[in-house]
Order: C-alpha cells, then structure tokens, then sequence
C-alpha cells in the first residue's frame, strides 16, 4: 500500500513539473538501474520516490524517474538489455550492480554507456580494471578498488613498527595494482625513512597455482618475516596450505591478507585481515549511489550548467553527450555523508574514505576457529582523514601466542665490506706458498667486477680490530670482502636500456652502491657520514670523529757554503771587516805617539817587550774579535789601553749577537706550513704553481660540491682529483702535489708517520666514521649501543695509540722541540774557509822559504865579501900595528938616551894608545859582527859602547922593562 502512495505521489509530481516552459535543463531525469535481484529494484525504486521529497538534493521542478533492468550472465545479453530498456528511455546515469557470478558483468554495461558518456555508478564492482579511464571512461563506483588495502595494510605497519615486509601477490591486474600501491604511498606518505616500510622481497604467482613451495624456500632467506598477501579465496587456500607444512605460520612470522585471502577455509590463526564496511549490504550502496548522482544534478543547476537531453538510441552514431562528461566530473568532486560512511572519489572515479574492519583469525578455548574484530580503519571528521584504531591487548599472532612477533629473522652470518685505507685497513696479498693470513690478518678476498677474477687478500688495521670486537660483542659471524670498484661510492650516470630506448638513471657504486643493493649487510670502513649517504643506508654512531684538513710537504731552508754567514748581513760584515783594521791603526797610532808609549819610554830593563808595531796592533784586534790569547803586541799606553777595552766589549757584543742568530737561522728555526688553511687565498684563487685535490667521489668531494663558496676552488682542482688517497700522498712527498685534502685521521697518521709532511690549517667539515647497514637492518641498535660502550670504555683510544699514531706523534713534537741537528750542509762554508786557511797558510810558508833561500844566498854572497874585505882589513892593521910598534920601539931607544923618563910611563903610552874613532880596529873577531854592533848601536837605547881603550895587539916589550 505505501509502495502505490509513492508511486502516486510521483505521478502527481510529474503532472506539476510537466507545465513548466524549457530551460537549460530537463524538469526530470531517468535513473536507470542495472540491479542482481528483485529486493535491489524495489529499493532502487523507493530510493528515488523519497528522494523527489527531499529538497536538500532536488531543486524545485525537477523529478526523478527509476529504470531498471536485471543483470544478466551474459554480458552481450546485458549490454543489448541496457540499449532497449535504458538507453532507449534517455536515462541521465547508470547504477550498476555486481553479479556474483560474473566477475566482469558491470563491463557491458560501462562500456555501452561510456560510449556515450552516460556517467555509470557501480556499487559492488571491485577490480582495479575500472579504474583505468582509458577503457571505462565515465566509471564511478561506491565501493573501493581492492589495491586500496594497501593503504591501511601501510598503516598497520606503521603501527606495529614492522619496516621491511615480503609482498606476495597474484600476476594480474588487481595483484600488480596493489604492490604498486603500497610502494608508491610508502614513498609519498611516509617521509620518515626510520618509519618507512620498504619491499625486501617480492612473490608473483601465476593465478589457480597447485603448489607454493618454490616460493617459500624464497621466504625463508629474506630477513623479513611480515608478509602482506592478495590472493584469490582458491590460492590463497594452496599457499596456507604449503606454509603450514613449511612451518612458517608459526611463531615469529606475520600474515596480513586482503578480504580474499581472509574467506579461505585454512587461514592460519593469528592472520591479519581486512573487511570493507557494508562490502554485502547492496541496499545501502543504492541509496549512497543515488544521492551523489542528485548532489551533482544539483551542483551543476546552481552553476548554471547547460544539461542537454541524454541519448535515446544505440543504433545511432550521433556525437558524444557533452552534459554526460561535466556530469561524471561533477561526480567526482562529491563529499557526502552516506549511508556506508563518507563518500568520496578521488581522480579515477574510485572511492576514498571507505571504512574497514580489521580482523584477527583466533581460536578460543573450546571453541572453533572464528574471525574476531581488533580493530576499524575509519574517517575521523575532525582532522579530515583516515585513521587507524587497533586493540593491541585482544592480538592473537601466528604459533596462538599474545606476544608480538619482532618482523625479522635477524641472520648471525652477516657480508662484510671494506676498503684499503691505512691506518685504518692494511691488505697485504696473500702470497703463493701461504696457506693462511697471519693471526691478526683476516682473508678479505677482492672480486673484480671488471674482469670477474678474484684475489685473496689479508686485511689488518683499526677497523679489522673493530669488527672483531663488534663480533663478539653482538654475537654474529661474518666474511670479509673488499669493495669490488675499490670505492667507497658516489652517484654516477648508467645507461639502461628499455623496451622504448636506452634511459640516463643515477645510481651508486663503491661500498654504497654494494649496501643498496643487498648484496652485503655492514660496510666496516673509514666510511664519512653525509646527508647524501644517509638517504639511501643507516650509519651507526660515529666511532671516531674527525674533519677534512689540508696535508703538505713542509718547505725546506735551502743550505749554502755561506750559510754560517746568514746571521749578519753583508753590510753588517764589511763594517766589522772595516772596523777591526780602523780599530788596529788607531791603537798603533796610540800607543806610537803617546808619551807613555814604549817609543817615548828609556829604561835599561832587558825584559821589557818590543813596541807596538802595526802588524802587532792588527794581530791585537783580530785576537780579541776571536777571543783568542794575545801573545804580543799590547798597548802600553792608557789611551791605547781605553781602546783596547772598548774593543773587547764591541767584539764581545758582536760574538754574543752572531752565536744567537746562529741558532736561530740554523738550529733553533723550523720551517713553517705554507698554507693558512682552507680559508688560505692561495687556494681560493689557486695559483698554477699551487695544486690542490681530493679523491674522486669521496665524502670530501660531495662537500665541496655542496659548499656554493668553495664553487671557485673545487672547480679547479676537480681536474686535479685522483682516484686513491695513496696516489695523492706519494706525490705530495714527491713534491708533485702542493696540497692534499683528505679525511684528518689518514693524514695526521701521514704526518705523525713522517716528520717531513704536516696538516695545514684547523679542521673544517667537522663529521664522523660510522658503520653503514642497510635501511632498516635489525643490526643498527646493537652496533650503535656497541660503540658507544667502546668509547666509555677506553677501547677506541687503545686503537687510536695502536693504528694511528703508533707513537710516532711524540716523536715529531719531539722533533719540533729539540734544537736542530747541523750537518756537514749547514756548515760546509765554515769547513771550506778552514781549508782555504790551510792552503793559504800553505802557500804562504812556500813562498817564504823560496824567499827565505834566496835571502840566505844573497846573504852568505855578502859574508864572504865582508869576510874577505876584513881579513884584508885585520892584515892591514897588522902591520900598521906592528910598524907602530917598531916605531915606538926605535923612539924609545932614541928617548931612553935623550929623555930621561921612567921605561914605565913608556911602556904604558905604548901599551894603551888613543884610539882614533875614524879608523877603529875591528871590535869583535866573528868576520861581520861589526856591522851589527854598529847597527845595535844606532837602533838600541840600551846598548852599552865598548871601554874608552881597549887592549890592542902589541909586540912583545917584556925585554924593555928594567
């Protein structure tokens, strides 16, 4: 009864609306409906009765009309019904239902109507092939696609704190839509990498399978043990079935399923579904789909669409119906609050905001298995989104036990990569006749990627220690490898070629590229961590800090045979030249014309020494410049004396002055760093006799990159870089590279290992080595806690004194310490000047003993003559002597008869007769010695002359004396 009063009223309706004039749009609209049973048509039909009474979605004149038709198995059959019984009518939009039996049923119908642009709202169509507009161009439906599970299987994730899962899926459409899905919200929604879900592996199955047992050995050599299934009711059933039997719904795994999966009569207790709200109520979806269609009619009367008739007949090809397209972009745009939640579309048509039940699968006592809800996945009206609610303490997980499972299967044999890096890894290959590395060596094989060869190597160092110590503490074992490239990874470009052409990607090489692969677990190296790094692996807390400083070789002083004569200029040294013969003449003049000088002086002292002469007075002033003893020639005089002091203190100011300067210049001095630092203007604006570099793709390389102010400078030492820290050292000692800029730690080892090389400048890039693990490794926590209890505990400073600076660092400020050591280089002038004294001196005694012999034969030329001349001379006398004696003789004979005198008066006038000082009888009997004493006399003061009369030869005159 109430069903014909509506059915009237409508009619009555009808009547009303059908007076009025035109306008740009119709009075009524059909609503065609494509429903599975009878119970659907008739609440089709009441629907759209009630609806023409409600004036919130009807505008006034305007009246809606319900035909329907029932869906058919047969899709030709359906699409023929659509064109005779809907199309025919002019029906505005299709609602289409899902035949059970038919999985693709609603495509008959969208595909005739979307021909025409009749926009079609499905209410039980679920495939992720209506979602593709290219095919169902005017598709729109209720309910969600299935791969928008994916969504809340990402929040559920994300609420256990589950990071790495396994996706298993069916190869079809619906299966590769929700892998797609999942991967591509994880990537927007989720910017926290810690909190991201990442794909470890991934399980695509043929559909109607008969075993899933390959896959699961597959399963069971990943980490992850989360696995997010779709499937079907009937292959679901087969891979519960085979994981029962490989135990792996036991306890420790996670199985989270789609709708589907959750209907198979097996499913393992502690599985994890989903169900849709209202998924079976079709009535409910009806009305929803009923009241956005007349939300978006009324939308588009208010803004004054035009809204043309709809198309009336198949077998004409007339033009697409324009009023169809805004219509179904209306659609999209609706928001309402309906009967199954919030409806919304998103830009395929597909709807949002669906509300989900999650389900447990549990096993009460005394009790058959039943699936219990946990938990809802519904729209919160105040922050406008979907959330996540889920009742942790009623969780029953695989194995029937309350305890959350951790996710993972943490592997106890981990691939360890590393690289050369001294101190830090020393490889020494592993000769022939050697079987084993030594005791503190472990086997790091190299595998070339180049060439596919592989070499055994043995590794020792800091990090090898580190390891050691990392694996017993956390408790793992491992295999040694080196990096395949010998990097330690950097982006570069690849070419890959695809299906339409070859394609540029960016991707990692070195340890990195390694780690992002999967194709190791730990990266133990000297490993920089920067934001570009840590983007794509996780690091450990740093175990050394350190920075990016610059290594040079330190500037040698350049020895000459005259470096002992650095310490005074050369003005300095003719002024002292000068003033030590100005100083000598003046004393001489002194000590010459003062009146108590040795000249001006008359004593008979014999002991008194010689005057100072000149040669004296210069020899006193070298002696006391040298501080060596004076043996002769001091002044007399106080004025020459004064002059003398006044000498000994400037040449002991000038002595004092040379012996400091000496060690400065040659001892004390040592050269300093070239190079200010990073900040240094030599390298800001490099000079070409200045070279700067770094290592290729090294974390030193990525911050000059990033550092716009060192844009100038990276640019021109980029074409310097080389490929290995080693390479750039050697030629740093060669003095082929000015700078080097490199991790602190290798180069404070460099220096402390070899006093000739220094670290320029203070620290810049301030960072820290860590241990890189792949995203999400379960082994970042326990190496992280590892470390730190190593730094509390000291061991990190034992591998710091052990690796790095191997006590050579005392060594060096020792060094820099203690005065300089001087070689034969520093003072090779000094040694040459000796020699060139010697030599002199030498030449100089040649030359006067070849004078000295030619002065003692002139000399014996003269003796002879004066010998001979004296003899003559003696001769002479003697007879002039004895004729006076005969004379005398005669006249006394004569006077002793005339005279009367005494014979001795006589004799003694004879005896001792007047000498006459113009002919003097010679004084001496050594032939020459007159000349002497002649010369002694005129020379000497204290000569004492010979007696008034001297005894002469006489004849005998004994006969005579009475």
């Amino acid at each position: 009864m109430d069903y014909k009063l509506v059915l009237l009223l409508s009619l009555l309706s009808l009547e009303v609306s059908s007076q009025k004039a035109g306008g740009d749009y119709p009075s009524f609209f059909n609503i065609g409906g494509v429903l599975s049973n009878n119970d659907s048509e008739t609440h089709f039909s009441m629907v759209i009765a009630h609806l023409n009474f409600d004036q919130t979605f009807v505008p006034r004149g305007v009246t809606y009309y319900d035909k329907t038709i029932r869906i058919d198995k047969n899709p030709i059959k359906t699409a023929l019904d659509v064109c005779k019984h809907l199309i025919s009518r002019r029906v505005y939009a299709v609602v289409v239902s899902h035949e059970p039996t038919g999985d693709l049923s609603p495509a008959a119908v969208s595909y005739t109507n979307g021909f025409y642009q009749i926009p079609i709202i499905g209410i039980s169509s679920r495939d992720a092939a209506f979602s593709d507009k290219n095919i169902h161009v005017s598709f729109l439906r209720t309910v969600p696609p299935f791969y928008h599970q994916a969504d809340v299987w990402l929040e559920m994730l994300s609420h256990f704190g589950y990071t790495k899962v396994i996706v298993i899926h069916s190869s079809d459409t619906d299966g590769r839509a929700i892998l797609g899905r999942f991967q591509t919200t994880s990537q927007t929604n989720y910017d926290d990498v810690d909190v991201r879900a990442t794909v470890e592996s991934i399980i695509e199955f043929e559909p109607k399978l008969e075993t899933f047992t390959e896959h699961l050995f597959e399963m069971k050599t990943a980490q992850s043990r989360v696995y997010l299934l779709y499937a079907n009711t009937e292959d679901s059933y087969v891979i519960f079935r085979d994981a029962a039997q490989s135990n792996m719904t036991e306890t420790g795994h996670i199985w989270i399923v789609t709708e589907q999966a959750l209907q198979a009569n097996n499913t393992p207790i502690g599985v994890l579904g989903l169900k849709l709200n209202c998924s079976n109520n079709e009535n409910e979806h009806i009305r929803d789909a009923i009241y956005v269609l007349a939300s978006a009619i009324k939308e588009m009367i208010v803004h004054n669409e035009t809204i043309t008739e709809a198309p009336k007949d198949c077998d004409d090809t007339g033009a697409i119906w324009e009023s169809g397209k805004k219509m179904f972009n209306y659609l999209k745009t609706r928001n309402i609050n309906g009967a199954t939640g919030q409806v919304a579309f998103d830009s395929n048509g597909d709807r949002i905001y669906a509300g989900y039940h999650v389900i447990n699968v549990q096993l009460p006592p005394s009790s058959l298995k039943q699936n219990v809800k946990v938990g809802s996945f519904f729209y919160d009206e105040e922050k406008r989104r979907m959330k996540l609610k889920i009742n942790d303490t009623v969780l029953i997980w695989p194995g029937n036990t309350e305890k959350k499972p951790e996710g993972i299967m943490i592997p106890t044999h981990l691939k360890v990569l590393t690289i050369e890096e001294k101190p830090f890894v020393y490889v020494r290959k592993l000769l022939d006749d050697e079987i084993d590395c030594e005791d503190e060596e472990i086997v790091c094989p190299h595998f070339n990627s180049t060439d596919g060869n592989e070499k055994d190597y043995c590794c020792k160092g800091y990090c090898i220690d580190l390891l050691k110590a990392l694996a017993q503490r956390i408790n793992f074992t491992f295999d040694l490898a080196l990096s395949p490239d010998g990097q330690f990874g950097h982006y570069q470009l690849k070419n890959h070629t695809t299906g339409i052409g070859t394609s540029v990607k960016k991707e990692w090489n070195g340890l990195i590229g390694e780690l992002v692969a999967e194709r190791a677990d730990l990266i133990v190296a000297p490993l920089t961590i920067n934001p570009e790094r840590a983007e794509f692996i996780e690091f450990s807390k740093p175990f050394k800090y350190q920075g990016i400083t610059i290594l040079e070789k330190k500037p040698s002083r350049s020895s000459t045979l005259v470096s002992f004569l650095q310490p005074f200029s050369n003005t300095l040294w003719i002024l002292v030249m000068v003033s030590v013969h100005v100083v000598a003449l003046v004393l001489y003049l002194l000590d010459r014309f003062s009146p108590f000088g040795r000249f001006k002086l008359t004593t008979n002292d014999g002991t008194e020494e010689d005057a100072l002469n000149l040669s004296s007075a210069i020899w006193f002033a070298w002696g006391v410049l040298l501080n060596s003893g004076i043996g002769e020639g001091t002044p007399r005089s106080f004025s020459a004396r004064v002059l003398g002091m006044v000498w000994a203190g400037f040449a002991m100011i000038i002595v004092a002055s040379y012996t400091a300067n000496l060690a400065a210049f040659l001892v004390l001095e040592r050269p300093k760093t070239k190079l200010s630092g990073i900040n240094d203007a030599r390298l800001r604006n490099t000079m070409e006799n200045l070279t700067c570099a770094t290592v290729k793709g090294s974390a030193v390389d990525m911050y000059f990159r990033r550092q716009v102010e060192l844009s100038n400078m990276y640019r021109t030492m980029e074409a310097n870089n080389y490929d290995t820290a080693e390479q750039a050292i050697q030629d740093v000692k060669d003095g082929k590279l000015m700078a080097f800029i490199w991790d602190s730690s290798r180069l404070e080892y460099e220096a402390a290992k070899d006093c000739e090389l220094v670290t320029a400048g203070e620290l810049f890039g301030r960072s820290g080595y860590g241990i890189g693990l792949q995203k999400g490794s379960p082994w970042t926590d326990a190496v992280t806690l590892a470390i730190l209890d190593f730094h509390e505990s000291g061991f990190m400073e034992l591998l710091d004194k052990e690796w790095i600076f191997h006590g050579n660092i005392q060594q060096c400020e020792q060094f820099e310490k203690t005065p300089n050591t001087l070689g034969l280089k520093n003072m090779a002038g000094v040694f040459i000047l000796v020699g060139a004294g010697i030599v002199g001196g030498i030449g100089l005694i040649i030359i006067e003993v070849i004078y000295k012999k030619h002065q003692i034969k002139k000399q014996k030329k003269m003796e002879i003559a004066r010998h001979a001349a004296d003899k003559w001379r003696g001769t002479i006398e003697k007879r002039k002597t004895l004729r006076a004696s005969l004379a005398m003789q005669r006249q006394y004979n004569v006077g002793l008869n005339s005279v009367s005198k005494s014979i001795s008066q006589a004799v003694d006038k004879n005896r001792y007769p007047k000498l006459n000082p113009l002919s003097r009888a010679p004084e001496r009997a050594w032939p020459g010695d007159h000349e002497i004493a002649r010369n002694r006399r005129n020379n000497d003061n204290s000569y004492k002359p010979p007696p008034r009369y001297m005894p002469t030869y006489a004849t005998d005159v004994s006969h005579l004396v009475v």
